[in-house]
């Protein structure tokens, strides 16, 4: 289980962010608010990015408050793509585990592919890629890193409805199969309302359970 209990984060003195949540393996957890509530802010201390002024994140009863975000067992998916246009599919999902090359790392690409829809593309060129096949790139290469904890930073949210609708449903299938922990930022309450087991709304720096 993921525990997040009184994280305190201070920014500039001027707002106070306070935040409580659990969620368990296997379980994905929607967290929605406006713009400026703190729902980055809480990502964001989750992977060790910002340092909390008080309070502890625990995963599997390890404290990873203190641990740099390499040393995190956390994954990030951003709402930018962040590839390479100029080099393969193959090889930007590589960069997540810098740049192997093992045969039984590219044998994990083509099984990982084919879990995220895109069997056969791992020769293609990023640039050649429609917006919902550079996200399932991305995803594929976070799930590459084989870590228990995603999380997700709005990244559907510049995609057209029915690719977003086919994103979510891929996200609620891998989580629920490789029983992985996955928090889930959107500012869409019906991108919740399909996939997320609860979901918690950020409101002035604070979490409240729906």
């Amino acid at each position: 289980m993921l525990k997040i209990d009184k994280l305190i984060y201070n920014y500039k003195n001027e707002n106070e962010y306070n935040f409580s949540l659990d969620a368990k393996r296997g379980e994905i957890v929607g967290i929605i608010g406006a713009s400026g509530n703190g729902k980055s802010t809480l990502l964001d201390l989750i992977a060790g990015f910002l340092k909390p002024t008080s309070g502890t994140i625990t995963f599997d009863g390890k404290n990873l408050s203190n641990l740099p975000p390499e040393k995190r067992p956390i994954t990030i998916l951003f709402q930018n793509y962040n590839l390479f246009e100029h080099l393969s599919v193959k090889r930007n999902i590589l960069l997540g585990i810098n740049d192997s090359s093992k045969k039984s790392d590219l044998q994990k690409v083509r099984q990982i592919l084919e879990e995220v829809g895109l069997n056969g593309f791992e020769d293609k060129k990023a640039l050649t890629l429609s917006g919902g096949q550079q996200q399932r790139v991305s995803l594929a290469r976070s799930l590459l890193r084989d870590k228990p904890i995603l999380l997700l930073d709005e990244p559907f949210s510049g995609l057209d409805f029915d690719t977003r609708v086919h994103m979510l449903e891929l996200v609620q299938n891998i989580t629920k199969t490789k029983d992985i922990c996955t928090l889930m930022v959107t500012h869409e309450i019906d991108d919740c309302k399909k996939i997320a087991d609860k979901s918690y709304e950020v409101k002035n720096g604070k979490l409240t359970l729906l």
